[in-house]
């Protein structure tokens, strides 16, 4: 389950990749805008604000937030990434930290892009940190006799490299503009490493234990990341944070 209060901890670091990846999309006058998978829509409305005339589109597969967005005054729907077709006048299609979760998303990238008008645009970002200690530290964990249960954890393969990523989509005729960027953030407060991950990769282990067990496997990974990420003298911590951007114009 999301907690979308806890996914907004660190918001506007959180949000400013997918500023980054929005100004590399070069739709004038689009028809239909697509935020999909919308999370808490914070961010929708900037797809409103620099599109005023198209009609946008928002949606997630988590019901807390399609909630979360709804009350932000969002119009979310409930639908999957895996599942959902494109309207054929859909001339941008946004997807801002979704796919890493979805195994599959290479087809759904493939299969975007062939209903998509010529023209249309395709915008994409994923976290590209799966082999960095805040998650190979989770697998190791995870992996321990103690804890060696079906808890969801991402490989480090859940997401391809850019040129990977750029190859693809080629393939189907687009041009493809692909980077990837490391932001080294300031964190500030108690593990704050640890507080960062619990709203994202650390959502489907919460949600698989009970509370109690919970806090112990806090504590076990805590310890492991202080050594990992060392708090500086003054209160704050280095997050080197990766990401993969991926924007394609359909041929």
């Amino acid at each position: 389950m999301w907690d979308p209060a806890k996914y907004l901890d660190y918001q506007d670091e959180r949000a400013r990749p997918f500023y980054d990846l929005l100004a590399r999309v070069g739709a004038t006058s689009p028809r239909r805008v697509v935020d999909a998978g919308c999370g808490p829509g914070n961010l929708t409305p900037e797809l409103g604000r620099r599109w005023p005339d198209a009609v946008v589109e928002a949606f997630d597969s988590s019901p807390d937030m399609v909630e979360a967005a709804r009350a932000n005054g969002v119009s979310a729907e409930l639908r999957d990434v895996t599942s959902w077709e494109p309207p054929a006048d859909t001339d941008v299609i946004v997807t801002n930290a979704v796919l890493q979760w979805v195994p599959t998303h290479r087809d759904v990238l493939t299969r975007w892009v062939d209903a998509l008008p010529s023209g249309a645009w395709l915008a994409m970002q994923v976290p590209g940190n799966f082999r960095a200690p805040s998650h190979a530290l989770v697998r190791k964990l995870v992996a321990t006799s103690r804890w060696s249960r079906s808890l969801d954890v991402r490989d480090e393969n859940a997401v391809s490299e850019p040129q990977e990523y750029a190859e693809l989509l080629a393939s189907r005729g687009c041009a493809v503009d692909a980077w990837e960027t490391t932001y080294v953030q300031r964190l500030t407060g108690e593990d704050a490493v640890l507080e960062w991950i619990t709203g994202t990769v650390l959502r489907p282990i919460k949600a698989a234990l009970d509370e109690a067990e919970w806090e112990r496997f806090r504590y076990e990974l805590g310890s492991l990341l202080r050594d990992a990420y060392p708090q500086n003298a003054d209160g704050t911590t280095w997050f080197p944070f990766r990401r993969v951007f991926v924007v394609a114009r359909v041929g």
